[in-house]
């Protein structure tokens, strides 16, 4: 039995990511595929200490508080890999709501391939697919601010920041030839890109999916 395709859903706040994850559930599962929804925040068991770390950097930015951040997300995300990862079905679809690509948006003084490579070093788990969602910045702040929650982010608080941010993601997506998705239109145009992706990295031969169309995109 083949170990468990693990897939990483990034993107900046409001992009949509939640409803995209649901959309391409449904769609595998319809396909009879074992699909795992995960959340790195929800996986993490160090989430509200180092959540208390990254307050006290939203309110004194410094270099080497960012940094400690960094190093206590990736050994959160090592302690994921070896603990939750390893325990999901054979032949399971693993789809995980963030992983170190969203550190390209929200962290602002340690470059990008500092962090990649921290991740490295504890052995965190590379995802057999990035998948990084956004839209335009204007559009995923309308979003976040529609929202009970709102923006919901503890380091952003401005539209000049989130453009920042979502201008960094974008930018370590291309350099590292990750998969972008841009969801500004209907979701189902999204979901057929992502679902399409999967199965050519599983080298799917049919594909029943949504409204017909995954046989389609698994043939391309």
């Amino acid at each position: 039995m083949s170990r468990p395709l693990f897939i990483s859903l990034d993107g900046p706040k409001g992009v949509g990511k939640t409803t995209l994850l649901e959309a391409i559930t449904k769609v595998l599962r319809a396909d009879n595929k074992t699909v795992i929804r995960l959340c790195e925040k929800k996986s993490d068991p160090y989430r509200r200490e180092t959540m208390a770390l990254v307050n006290r950097l939203a309110r004194n930015p410094t270099l080497d508080l960012e940094l400690e951040v960094c190093e206590r997300f990736a050994d959160s995300r090592a302690w994921i890999s070896e603990h939750v990862l390893t325990k999901q079905p054979p032949g399971s679809i693993i789809l995980m709501d963030r992983w170190y690509p969203s550190e390209a948006a929200f962290r602002r003084m340690v470059p990008f391939a500092e962090i990649l490579q921290l991740n490295i070093e504890r052995n965190v788990r590379t995802p057999d697919l990035h998948v990084g969602v956004v839209t335009a910045p204007d559009i995923s702040w309308t979003r976040a601010a529609a929202r009970t929650r709102g923006l919901s982010s503890t380091v952003i608080h401005k539209l000049e920041e989130h453009v920042a941010c979502t201008k960094a993601f974008e930018r370590e997506i291309a350099d590292h030839g990750w998969v972008l998705c841009r969801n500004e239109g209907i979701i189902e145009d999204a979901t057929m890109q992502v679902i399409s992706e999967i199965y050519r990295v599983l080298g799917c031969p049919i594909g029943i999916g949504f409204a017909g169309r995954a046989s389609a995109a698994c043939r391309q």
